[in-house]
This record gives C-alpha cells, sequence and structure tokens, in this order.
C-alpha cells in the first residue's frame, strides 16, 4: 500500500447528489478516514451542456449535510482540459497513440460492416499505422490510443477480483477528440495521477471503463491506483435504483427528516457490513471500513428499514444535541418554518423538556414536528377529529373535576399532576384513562402526544389549566 492513502470522489454536476452517489462519497470518505488518509472531490464538469452551477453547489450542499468533508478545494475537470491535451500529444511522441481522420461516414460504415456481422462496433485500426501526411488537407484529426491487439487487460479489483478483458475487444479509443476537447475515459485517467489517487472505489458501471482507463496508465508508464468497483443500489423489487424507488436527491432525504447519522448508517449497510452490527455511530464506522469487505451483490434499498434505523438513532441521541439538529433542519421540514418563526426561548426550553416524551413516538423529524406542534399552538387550539371525539358531553364533565383537581397543585411538575389526577380519578370513580383521554385532547388538540402528565409538566402550570378550561366553557 501506498504511504498514504487518497481516495476521491467525483460527480457529474448534472443534477443533485442522488443516493448511489452519496454512497459512493461514504465509502471513499470512510476508507480515507480508516487509514488515516485523505479524500479529494473532483467535479467532472465537462459536458458543458448538462453540467450547471446549481447541480455543483447542490452537490457540495448535500455532501456538507450529511458530513462528507473532502481535503483541499474542488477540482473542475473542465478546467484542466490543456493538460489533457498536453498528454494525449506527448502520448503521440511516444508512439503510443496516433491522429486518426476517418471521417463520420467511413465510422458509421465500420459500425453497420459490425452490425451485419453480428458483432460489437469497434474502429478497424487503419490510421494506426498509416503517416499523418497522408491526411486530407486542413482535416483536424483526433487522437486514439494504440490499444495493445492480444492477450488481456487485467484489472485487479479489490471487491470484484481478478476480472479479465480479451485486449482484441478493447479497440483503438479517442482519448481526444478533433475539436481539441478530451474524452471522459483520457480526463479521468490523468486527473487521478495528478492528483495522486492512490485507491479508485466507485460504481461497478464503471468496470468496463477501469480495463480502458488501464490501458492509458500503462501507456504513460504510470501506476495504476488501486480499484474497487462497488455493485449499484437496487430498488426493492431488485431492479436497479430508478426515480419511482425513490432514489431521490440527499435534500428530499433531508426534507423527510432523516439524520445525517442514520442515513449514513443505512447507506453503509447497503453492500458491506460488520458482523450482526445493525447501528453503528461515525465513530464505529470508520474503525471497522475496509473496502475488501463489500460484497460483490446489488443491494436492496428500504424505506421502512431506514425509517425504523433513524427512529433508533433520534431515540439515543442526546436531547440537546438532537434539539440543534431539529433546529437546523426546521427550515426544510414540511411544517417547520412555522415552528421556527415561534422559536424564543421559553419555547425552546419548553421543546427540550418535551423531548424525551417526544421522540419515543417519533421516526423522523417531520414526525417530530408533528408531536412538537402543540407546544406552538395558540388558544383556543384547533381540535382535530379524532380529539374531538374525545371531548363529548360527559368528558366536559370529567374535564372540570380535572381542572379543579390541578388548580390545587402548588408546586407544578409531571409526579405532583399526576398525584392529583389519581386522587381526582379515584374519588369520582374513574378509570385513569377515561380522565387522561379528554385531558390529552384539552392540552394537545390531538388523541396522541407523548405522557399527559409530561405534557401538563412542559405546557407549565398558567397555560395547561387555561387550555382545559378553553374546552369546558
Amino acid at each position: 500500500m501506498p504511504d498514504k492513502v487518497v481516495t476521491r470522489f467525483a460527480p457529474s454536476p448534472t443534477g443533485y447528489l442522488h443516493i448511489g452517489g452519496a454512497r459512493t462519497a461514504l465509502f471513499n470518505w470512510l476508507y480515507a478516514k480508516h487509514t488515516g488518509g485523505t479524500m479529494l472531490l473532483r467535479i467532472e464538469d465537462t459536458d458543458r451542456e448538462r453540467s450547471t452551477d446549481a447541480a455543483s453547489a447542490a452537490i457540495l450542499d448535500g455532501l456538507s449535510w450529511l458530513g462528507l468533508t473532502w481535503d483541499g478545494e474542488p477540482v473542475s475537470q473542465f478546467e484542466r482540459a490543456p493538460r489533457h491535451r498536453e498528454v494525449a500529444e506527448e502520448l503521440v511522441r511516444m508512439g503510443k497513440a496516433y491522429y486518426c481522420y476517418a471521417t463520420p461516414a467511413e465510422l458509421e460504415a465500420m459500425r453497420e460492416s459490425a452490425r451485419a456481422k453480428g458483432l460489437p462496433p469497434r474502429y478497424d485500426g487503419r490510421w494506426r499505422d498509416r503517416d499523418p501526411s497522408e491526411a486530407p488537407p486542413g482535416a483536424k484529426g483526433a487522437i486514439r490510443i494504440k490499444a495493445p491487439t492480444d492477450g488481456e487487460t487485467v484489472v485487479h479489483d479489490r471487491v470484484q477480483g481478478d476480472v479479465r478483458f480479451p485486449n482484441k475487444d478493447l479497440d483503438d479509443f479517442i482519448i481526444l477528440r478533433s475539436d481539441g476537447n478530451p474524452t471522459y475515459m483520457h480526463a479521468v485517467v490523468v486527473d487521478d495521477h495528478d492528483m495522486g489517487i492512490t485507491h479508485i472505489i466507485r460504481g461497478d458501471d464503471h468496470l468496463t471503463n477501469a480495463a480502458r482507463q488501464t490501458v492509458i496508465y500503462q501507456a504513460m508508464g504510470w501506476e495504476v491506483p488501486s480499484m474497487s468497483h462497488i455493485p449499484l443500489i437496487h430498488g426493492a423489487d431488485g431492479a436497479k435504483l430508478s426515480k419511482r424507488h425513490g432514489a431521490l436527491g440527499v435534500e428530499a432525504y433531508r426534507a423527510m427528516g432523516y439524520l445525517p447519522e442514520a442515513l449514513l448508517n443505512y447507506l453503509a449497510r447497503l453492500g458491506w457490513s460488520h458482523g450482526d452490527d445493525e447501528i453503528m455511530s461515525i465513530a464505529d464506522m470508520i474503525a471497522w471500513f475496509d473496502i475488501g469487505d463489500v460484497n460483490k451483490g446489488a443491494a436492496r434499498f428500504d424505506f421502512a428499514k431506514l425509517e425504523a434505523l433513524n427512529g433508533v438513532h433520534m431515540r439515543r441521541m442526546n436531547d440537546a444535541a438532537l434539539l440543534d439538529i431539529f433546529i437546523a433542519t426546521l427550515p426544510y421540514l414540511e411544517g417547520g418554518p412555522a415552528i421556527a418563526a415561534r422559536l424564543d426561548d421559553r419555547r425552546r426550553a419548553q421543546l427540550l423538556a418535551a423531548l424525551p416524551g417526544l421522540k419515543e413516538r417519533a421516526k423522523t423529524l417531520v414526525e417530530l414536528v408533528e408531536g412538537a406542534a402543540f407546544l406552538f399552538v395558540e388558544r383556543p387550539l384547533p381540535v382535530d377529529e379524532k380529539a374531538a371525539a374525545l371531548l363529548s358531553g360527559e368528558a366536559r364533565a370529567i374535564l372540570r373535576g380535572a381542572h379543579a383537581a390541578l388548580a390545587t397543585v402548588s408546586e407544578w411538575s409531571a409526579a405532583s399532576a399526576e398525584a392529583a389526577i389519581r386522587d381526582y380519578a379515584q374519588s369520582a370513580g374513574h378509570k385513569l384513562g377515561v380522565v387522561a383521554q379528554p385531558l390529552r385532547a384539552a392540552l394537545t388538540g390531538k388523541s396522541t402526544s407523548p405522557g399527559v402528565f409530561d405534557v401538563l409538566a412542559v405546557l407549565g402550570r398558567e397555560e395547561s389549566l387555561a387550555r382545559i378550561a378553553d374546552q369546558i366553557d
């Protein structure tokens, strides 16, 4: 292994950071962290028609939200085009590449001929050994690599094992187009070499590219980095993950109320495992991760598992830390901005006090918004349909008794409120639930909430008695 591991994440800025890209970034980041190395970021923006600054910004934002930090400034592949041209021309001087002047019509005829024979389309090498002086006047040639014609190119892959490609199938592919622009295949090799990348970790849809890229490395006499091609993520039905499965941008998962740490835990477990450990902290993942342990088979994305895992992470998280993440995420959550607008110091303290009860019932931050809504409503409370059914005629009489009992409590707490309600229920001959249900509806406007005595404690004496009184009158 080299002295220091250098990995890279190299997204194309043609859209958001999707979930498969996030997992690729995570595996690069974990491997770099695990080995004490670094992860670099390269924006592969050579496709000028489809690359946008907005997509670049969304990718950086998604990585930052997940906490997948990179070292140094992001590198723009497009800005390195002069260097890519320089290497292509150097390969020509070394006799390892050549100018090809085949016309579009000639190339189409080669494709037609191959199709007729049932073969994959291949360039026939007609300019491989011709003298450039034979070029048509004024023609601008493309540069093609001289690929080896016999034997095989082997990709030594730490996930897939040794993968062998017969050289007759590789053909002399273009590395510099006739307009002077590099091909993706060539630009990636030059960038990875110049950036000192020691370990390439990417999706296995790049495995065939790896053979061609190995040819360029060998032609330049450069060391080929360690390669690891990780299987793609599939939907629950086994088909390649697409939008209909929920292959959304990372920002959509933030809006759905997932914690970054829970999402990373879930993504790490897609294709990699550590014994029977399901729940992992970031520190656990860094300590345990090794690229050689990634499975060859595709992993299936399962929203129910992600949601359950998110609930576990929320319950395990320190309340103050969870509150900080919750408040930071409010602008992105449905119903969140309304809470953010009313979050003064008093309500922030109430929210922190309510969190132990709220997080027991929530699997996502969106559910936390719904659960916490009762703290932020103005009197008289809006009451939902199920809660209204709990506030029928007889319930109002019960509430009147509960209100009188609570009004006698001087040292207000969950315990003192509970004692007063239990005494009242017993003396009035009611079961505790018969008193607690209308009480909850009056206090929160809903039929479910954290424990009703916790709600009383969090709201405080004055607000609790006022909310109950609103339902009696």
